[in-house]
This record gives structure tokens, C-alpha cells and sequence, in this order.
């Protein structure tokens, strides 16, 4: 999204609850029309970052820049944002049209438009037909759509949701997650979206900001989050990952390529930067980039790891490996699943070799989690 209008900026945000800070110089930059996705533990800051553009926290310093003007002392209901929370927050004496049509009311919009409003949201969200209906009368996900319904009817220039699929199950909180994304994309909103959970920030944004302690650890696509973590602290948040501590021993002839010594064990690794000879590196591996071979088929020429099988679990669409190597490493490899390959189950305390095809991995400089 290179060419993308800036639509909400915050610059330089100080913010802090008694002796504690909970954002020092935070700066963000969200685009107009994209999904973007605020991930992170609890007590990183990501809710306070929420808050901060709805208007229910006030920075002690700094800039919020919403289409060219600064709403950091703009009163919330008087900004351009809809809050959509995790807790629904409906009226429980209303229908569903009479939640929906409650801001339009309180702002003054004529019968005959909030009608036809109320309407357009309905149907948007799947719930034509039910707006004669109490909240009490409605399923989770029901309320969760009338919550949004309620939201966009606004038309706002930014679509806050604070953990809002949270008290879903599971199979229904994917379900939202596709009709979440449907929704914004139809509207050509702006959504900006806090969870913890980094299967639904993936699967959701168009763009994720990882944070920890107040502070931006990474911001990229799902898939550059996932496949090309910037430290320790994002390749350990996101999904599981596998880390083998190396040396660097050369540089390639092509560039940021090098040889690594991973415990005697020698490997032509890629990086996204320049390292020197002699570079402590952890070489990064996503459990499904590993390969598993018995012990007598594999490579005489390809460099790898001797281990022992110590546990296999079938999760549906892939089988998960726990493999302890003899250098004293456990790794988890994903292979999906295969029932008509008579070479694909192994047995506990099964010797294996353990492998991966130069260019899956990821270098980064060893270090802390950040």
C-alpha cells in the first residue's frame, strides 16, 4: 500500500496511568480503506493505542492526526469513530432497528433516512427480518453483527473493534472473521482491529502492528510478520517457530548470502541484511519448512540433524512432530497429511533426519527477545 493516503496518523504519543508509561514517542501511520490489526500480549499497550483514537483516553502528549486535522483534544462523540467492543454494549430494551438507529436518533437524522440506514446496515451485516427482535433474542454472533450493524451506520471514517470476536467459539469466530473482512471491504472503511490472537490478525489484515512494552516491534503484511520476524520477541509471538543458534563462517558470493555453522553442521543461509564473518545468528524455521526422512533415505550430499521421534499428533490436517536432536535442540516440524503415502507416519524413539531447503530459513542477529 505504497501509494496509499495516510488516513489516521498518530505522532510522538506519550501516555501514562500513575507512575506508570505505557507509550513513549509511539508513532503509527494507518492507511485509508485498509484492515489493519493491532497484536500483541496483554498489557503491551495495544488497547490504551485503541482508546487513545476513539477519544476515551487523553495522551499527555503528542499528535492524532485524523484526514489532515489533529483530534487529540476532540471531545469522542464528537470524532469521526465507532467503537465496536468485545462486551456488544447493546441496549437490552431496544430492538435490533432501535439499537442500530440510536446514534442516528440522538444526531438528529430524519425518520425517513435513519428507515432506510437502519435498512442498508441490516442487510449488510445478514440480518434482514430481525429487527423486531431484543438482544436477549439473538445468538452471540447475532449481537455481534447488530453491534457493527449499529456502527457503521455512522458512517464513520474509522471503524474501532476493541477484541470483538473474543467471546465467540471457535468455529463461529472464524466465521466473523471472513465476514468481518467481507464488510470492511465492501465499505471501503478504515477498520483498525486489537486482539492477542495472531491466527485471527493473519487471517484478517491487509497490514499487522506487533507490539510489546508500548513499543512497535514490527509492522508489515501477515505474511511478512510471519515469514520474516524482525527479532526474536515477533518470531516467538507469531505462530511456532524453531531456532537454530549459528556462526557465520563466510559470505557467498551472492549477496546477503552466507555460510553458517549451526552446531558443526554446515548451511547456505539467505538474510535481509549485512552480516560479518564471525555474526552470533539465529536461523529461524516455521515447523511446516522442516523435512523428516528416514534415517537410511536421506541425501548423501545435503548437510543436516540426526534426532529421535518423541511425539506425533494428528490435528486433521497436518501430523506434528516433536523431534529431539542429538545436539540436544527439540524442534516441531508440520507435515500435512498424507494417508495414502506408506512412508509418512514414523514411530516414537524412531531415528530420523531432519532437513530443510536452502532459502526456507530466516536470519536474524542473536540477541534477546525484544
Amino acid at each position: 500500500m505504497a501509494d496509499a493516503k495516510v488516513l489516521l496518523s498518530l505522532r510522538k504519543i506519550v501516555k501514562g496511568f500513575g507512575s506508570q508509561n505505557v507509550l513513549s514517542e509511539f508513532s503509527l501511520d494507518i492507511f485509508d480503506g485498509e484492515f489493519f490489526t493491532i497484536l500483541g500480549p496483554s498489557g503491551c499497550g495495544k488497547t490504551t493505542v485503541l482508546r487513545l483514537i476513539a477519544g476515551f483516553e487523553q495522551a499527555d502528549s503528542g499528535q492524532i492526526m485524523l484526514d489532515g486535522a489533529d483530534i487529540a483534544a476532540v471531545a469522542a462523540e464528537q470524532r469521526p469513530v465507532n467503537t465496536v467492543f468485545q462486551s456488544y454494549a447493546l441496549f437490552p430494551h431496544m430492538s435490533v432497528a432501535e439499537n442500530i438507529g440510536f446514534g442516528l436518533r440522538m444526531a438528529g437524522v430524519a425518520k425517513a433516512e435513519i428507515k432506510q440506514r437502519v435498512s442498508d446496515a441490516l442487510a449488510i451485516v445478514k440480518l434482514n427480518g430481525f429487527e423486531g427482535r431484543k438482544p436477549h433474542q439473538l445468538s452471540g454472533g447475532q449481537k455481534q453483527r447488530v453491534a457493527i450493524a449499529r456502527a457503521i451506520v455512522m458512517k464513520p471514517k474509522v471503524l474501532l473493534l476493541d477484541e470483538s470476536l473474543s467471546a465467540l467459539d471457535h468455529k463461529l469466530r472464524q466465521q466473523m472473521q471472513m465476514e468481518l473482512k467481507q464488510i470492511q471491504r465492501k465499505l471501503g472503511i478504515t477498520f483498525v482491529y486489537v486482539t492477542h490472537d495472531q491466527e485471527e490478525a493473519l487471517s484478517m489484515s491487509d497490514r499487522v502492528l506487533v507490539m510489546n512494552h508500548g513499543q512497535p516491534q514490527q509492522i508489515g503484511s501477515p505474511r511478512e510478520i510471519y515469514e520474516a520476524p524482525r527479532n526474536m520477541f515477533v518470531a516467538d509471538f507469531i505462530g511456532e517457530i524453531n531456532v537454530f543458534d549459528g556462526v557465520v563462517e563466510a559470505a557467498k558470493d551472492d549477496e546477503l548470502s552466507y555460510l553458517v555453522n549451526i552446531g558443526g553442521v554446515k548451511k547456505i543461509a539467505g538474510a535481509e541484511f549485512r552480516l560479518d564473518v564471525g555474526d552470533q545468528v539465529h536461523v529461524l524455521l516455521r515447523p511446516e519448512d522442516l523435512r523428516i526422512e528416514y534415517i537410511e533415505d536421506r541425501p548423501t550430499n545435503e548437510q543436516g540433524f540426526l534426532g529421535k521421534v518423541l511425539e506425533r499428533s494428528y490435528t486433521g490436517k497436518t501430523i506434528d512432530t516433536l523431534i529431539a536432536l542429538e545436539n540436544g535442540n527439540t524442534l516441531r516440524a508440520s507435515e500435512f497429511f498424507n494417508e495414502d503415502d506408506p512412508d509418512f507416519d514414523y514411530s516414537i524413539n524412531q531415528r530420523v533426519w531432519v532437513s530443510w531447503i536452502d532459502g526456507w530459513e530466516h536470519v536474524i542477529k542473536a540477541g534477546p527477545l525484544e
